[in-house]
């Protein structure tokens, strides 16, 4: 398995495709099994992409450090120099667009352009989601196996329709996620660190064009948290997709297209 050394720890990675670099980066729990093989098979076709667990997650170590968003960053940069990529186009979703936001912000010369995906600026200046979607995500999280994690996230991160409409590809995606499962203290850890995060006072030091896309039937991150960014960031720009949740896989085609039209 291909890994790195990344400050006190092995980090898992994958690259696909050819030209500049982009360096995807996943949200709470998942690993880079999680991405949707349509997002990676689309950006791949212009961009070399390379994705990685995070701290914690699948393949990846974990540690005895207090983890933090802030941490998490500085392993996305320790892994870009582990690479040889001294600057990539980065894009993260959920937990994964909360550390983007701190590369952006701690580590601004190696982003070129970044992309910030069904995420939020972790402060009292965002829309939360309700209490019960709260309980339903920790509980998910502290399931006794990857496959009940999975179905309990599915109505979080995805609309019904597609649940309904769609259940061979879940069936195939669970297969994929289930190689490398996150621990449910590892993925508590990760949520404690979502907690201690708020970067709303320093997100006008990200000076690079930034596109903030959401789903405006998330019910994790509402949607109401893109334009948040958006105004915040100097050169923000929110594009919002009608029929999408979390995940952003119901409109997946849309989803490409306006990512990889911002990146070229």
């Amino acid at each position: 398995m291909p890994k790195v050394k990344v400050n006190d720890i092995q980090m898992y990675y994958e690259v696909k495709g050819t030209g500049f670099p982009l360096v995807m980066i996943m949200g709470l729990g998942g690993n880079l099994d999680w991405w949707d093989p349509r997002m990676i098979e689309g950006l791949s076709e212009n961009f070399k992409t390379v994705m990685f667990d995070n701290r914690g997650a699948g393949r990846t170590d974990s540690s005895d450090k207090q983890y933090t968003i802030k941490l998490f960053a500085d392993d996305t940069a320790g892994s870009m120099d582990a690479l040889s990529l001294p600057k990539a186009h980065v894009l993260g979703i959920s937990m994964g667009g909360m550390i983007a936001q701190e590369l952006a912000i701690n580590y601004p010369e190696k982003v070129e352009r970044l992309v910030l995906c069904s995420t939020d600026c972790g402060s009292a200046r965002s829309v939360p989601a309700s209490q019960e979607t709260v309980k339903m995500m920790m509980r998910a999280g502290a399931a006794s196996s990857i496959e009940e994690t999975a179905r309990m996230l599915w109505p979080l991160g995805l609309t019904k329709d597609f649940i309904d409409h769609n259940a061979d590809r879940l069936e195939l995606a669970l297969k994929r996620i289930s190689k490398a499962p996150t621990s449910a203290g590892c993925f508590q850890r990760q949520a404690l660190a979502i907690r201690g995060f708020n970067s709303f006072d320093t997100l006008p030091q990200i000076k690079v064009p930034t596109l903030v896309l959401s789903g405006k039937q998330d019910v994790l991150i509402p949607w109401e948290n893109g334009p948040i960014l958006s105004k915040a960031i100097p050169n923000g720009k929110h594009v919002c997709f009608e029929k999408s949740a979390h995940m952003l896989v119901e409109e997946m085609d849309e989803v490409v297209q306006a990512i990889t039209e911002f990146l070229l």
